[in-house]
């Protein structure tokens, strides 16, 4: 298939309402986008998860809803897909649904602990969920108030704190690095890239993008792929370097990458709608 048919599908989907992540599932080829649907912070149990085909059309715009069919969902943010299972960050709470019927398989509770879980990324031994720190301050206003936290949900479902750091600087993005067998987090209250090691207690300082950091992909090559509010763009971030790929992107969230289109999907959450984009560098294969 050549590159010119492999990339063919929409440029930009409407009709969402606050698209926070979108991920894409090569095995079943179809993207899953996650809806805050409001306040990122309120427990309304209206947010949802649309389900897009490999092209990008929109496939079922309510795939999983809170609400209906048993389904809590209040804000979901980050998305990441382990085995048939789809996890889903949600204010307080790991949520995982069957990514084949979307049917509710458990909730992992992180009330009390948690504030506003973010990005959610597969590592080798499970899964690990960002918290920013934010919620409302002393005079109501939502802010950063930290704590900052990474918390580990294990293959068991049990559910523990794996780092708290004030250098992260809200973590936001989380992305898992094979290559160097870490962690890339990025912040959303900072400029300071870092990688991350499950188990130390000290992070680790990459370099510096233009800040207000959202999604990251790590791509290979030590090349990551990263959102930015600050700028309202696409950045490749390699060897401590800032290579900035697309710009007017507004609100520009949780990145996902489909690497046999060569595409990148970007949410951008305040505009409603996902921009899909021709990814840096890439080769295309026939899906």
């Amino acid at each position: 298939m050549s590159a010119e048919k492999a990339l063919s599908g929409p440029e930009r989907v409407e009709g969402f309402q606050n698209p926070e992540s979108a991920r894409y599932d090569p095995d079943l080829d179809v993207w899953f986008v996650s809806n805050v649907n409001g306040s990122p912070l309120e427990k309304d149990n209206n947010g949802y998860v649309a389900r897009l085909g490999g092209d990008g059309a929109i496939d079922s715009l309510k795939f999983i809803a809170g609400g209906a069919n048993g389904v809590t969902l209040h804000a979901p943010k980050g998305l990441a897909i382990v085995g048939d299972t789809l996890w889903v960050a949600d204010i307080d709470a790991a949520r995982a649904f069957d990514k084949r019927t979307g049917a509710p398989l458990l909730a992992v509770e992180l009330a009390g602990q948690a504030k506003f879980l973010n990005d959610v990324a597969a590592g080798p031994d499970g899964i690990y969920l960002t918290d920013t720190g934010v919620g409302p301050d002393a005079k109501g206003a939502v802010g950063h108030t930290g704590p900052d936290r990474i918390f580990r949900v294990a293959p068991d479902h049990s559910a523990t704190l794996a780092l708290e750091s004030d250098s992260l600087g809200g973590p936001n993005g989380i992305a898992w690095d094979a290559e160097h067998r870490r962690f890339v987090v990025v912040p959303f209250f900072g400029t300071t890239i870092r990688g991350w090691r499950p188990g130390d207690v000290q992070v680790v300082a990459l370099g510096t993008g233009p800040g207000q950091e959202d999604g990251a992909e790590v791509l290979g090559g030590g090349r990551v792929l990263i959102s930015s509010w600050a700028d309202s763009s696409l950045f490749l971030f390699e060897d401590g370097r800032v290579t900035t790929v697309y710009r007017g992107l507004p609100s520009a969230a949780d990145i996902g990458i489909d690497t046999r289109r060569g595409r990148v999907a970007i949410p951008l959450l305040l505009e409603n709608r996902v921009e899909f984009r021709s990814l840096p560098g890439a080769t295309t294969t026939t899906p």
